[in-house]
């Protein structure tokens, strides 16, 4: 699938009204469903080279892609394999990893957003990462929260962080902040966009 997608609007030089254009653009892509069944696959041929045993995800809101399929059957390969949706801690603003499975006990957070209740806390080898946006060299626009960058600036040692979203969302001219964390990989419907050389 080609993800070669001309904007509706110029994208805004400030990146709090370019969260709202792509988000708004996301949620309008009559072909979503057709690039998420795409980018399901690319992310379970992608993960066949990982030795991973823990990934860190997240519950799609806003018209993100869903990773929560792929991951299952990810996780179906193997016994040990693990994967956690994100808790806030609300003294650190940072993001804790609780074993997520299907069927098991959700609870909503302070934000609304399903999480695991009581469910054992790990932490992940491999993160996926939803994108607002990105960009050359790792770089990701998320909401602005920056729950992502806190909780990768404190863990030792840090996961191999993957984003992921659609075509529309790639902003050439996108650049980091020196508070941002780049990320090691970006994924979308057609492929690896951008992987940091080993």
């Amino acid at each position: 699938m080609s993800s070669t997608f001309s904007l509706s609007f110029e994208p805004s030089q400030d990146k709090g009204a370019l969260r709202r254009q792509l988000q708004a653009e996301r949620l309008a892509l009559v072909d979503r469903h057709e690039r998420a069944v795409h980018l399901q696959q690319v992310l379970r041929v992608w993960l066949v080279g990982r030795e991973d045993t823990s990934i860190g995800a997240y519950w799609p809101i806003k018209g993100e892609f869903d990773a929560l399929p792929a991951l299952y059957r990810w996780s179906e390969a193997e016994d040990q394999r693990r994967i956690g949706l994100p808790v806030i801690n609300r003294d650190t603003k940072q993001l804790r990893f609780h074993v997520w499975y299907p069927g098991c006990p959700m609870e909503e957070d302070a934000y609304g957003i399903p999480k695991p209740k009581d469910t054992e806390a790990f932490e992940p080898s491999l993160l996926l990462v939803p994108c607002v946006g990105y960009g050359p060299d790792g770089t990701r626009l998320g909401y602005g929260g920056g729950f992502y960058d806190r909780t990768l600036a404190a863990l030792t040692p840090r996961p191999y962080t993957v984003g992921v979203g659609y075509g529309h969302g790639f902003i050439p001219w996108l650049k980091a902040e020196p508070h941002d964390v780049p990320l090691d990989a970006i994924l979308n419907e057609d492929g690896v966009v951008w992987q940091r050389p080993a």
